[in-house]
């Protein structure tokens, strides 16, 4: 009887613990310049993207103004990240960035590495806007793959090779 209460009291513990990890708040929403505030910390940062900079292994996006006057900025390391597309399609939209803010240089900022972590407001598929679609005669649009995807594989005759 004393095991069977113990085995009981260890699965309630554990489920209480369960609980607790899943039930944790979710990041707060702030704006781009607040984000001095909340170095180290989970957070969802919104602003207008105002300057994109890309550069051959990343690209910066500044929110709300220019460089070196941005108060946060988003840097996506070139194959580093699931991002792929035209970051000059961002120019001029209003994002949110879910991450944790760091500090580099005094100055707040965070890394992309995942689609996932960017929401642009009033858009409600990214890859259309990342990828827009192009002149077709067939009205078949085809979305390009990302920059780094493997090569094709090459056409192959129908005829076959006699060696």
């Amino acid at each position: 009887m004393k095991i069977g209460i113990l085995i009981l009291a260890a699965f309630a513990l554990a489920v209480e613990l369960s609980a607790q990890e899943t039930n944790s708040p979710a990041p707060l929403k702030i704006g781009a310049a607040n984000a001095t505030n909340f170095y180290d910390k989970e957070m969802i940062v919104t602003g207008r993207v105002v300057q994109v900079t890309i550069r051959p292994s990343v690209t910066f996006l500044n929110l709300d103004k220019k460089y070196p006057a941005s108060p946060f900025e988003v840097v996506i390391f070139h194959g580093k990240s699931s991002f792929y597309g035209d970051a000059n399609a961002l120019k001029g939209k209003s994002i949110e960035i879910r991450g944790k803010i760091k500090n580099y240089h005094d100055k707040p900022e965070m890394v992309l590495d995942s689609t996932n972590q960017l929401t642009v407001l009033g858009v409600t598929n990214l890859s259309l806007l990342l990828y827009p679609p192009a002149a077709s005669t067939s009205g078949i649009q085809a979305v390009p793959p990302p920059t780094n995807a493997p090569p094709a594989a090459p056409a192959t005759n129908s005829i076959p090779e006699i060696m």
